[in-house]
């Protein structure tokens, strides 16, 4: 999968995803550190990116958009800040909701518990 890794999370769990195989960029290299939510929105939608972050204003921006695109992945706090931890629980459960993830999804990940909610949201 392709993924875009906001600066909520640590670069290293980009890298963690790409050594695990898959296309994973950080926003601090895509855009840079002080892009706002909006042009990451826009970025990972136009490039065909899933979200990875620990921001939950993204969640909001999906909802108040109606969009179907960019699918997110959202990790709560409960999962620890320790990026190789993120990336494992994110690889460990990718398996089950990538179908989610490319049609459209917010995918939420908190230790032992996985929530998954398709897009668009509605308000």
């Amino acid at each position: 999968m392709r993924f875009l890794v906001d600066a909520s999370l640590s670069p290293a769990v980009a890298v963690l995803l790409t050594e695990a195989g898959h296309d994973a960029v950080h926003v601090r290299d895509a855009l840079g550190l002080k892009a706002p939510d909006v042009e990451i929105l826009e970025h990972a939608a136009a490039d065909g990116r899933v979200i990875v972050a620990a921001d939950t204003d993204f969640g909001e921006l999906l909802a108040r958009r109606g969009v179907n695109r960019p699918s997110l992945v959202l990790f709560r706090r409960r999962t620890g800040r320790r990026p190789a931890n993120q990336a494992a629980l994110l690889l460990e459960h990718l398996p089950d909701v990538r179908p989610q993830l490319e049609h459209g999804a917010v995918v939420v990940i908190e230790e032992g518990r996985i929530r998954v909610r398709r897009l668009p949201i509605s308000l």
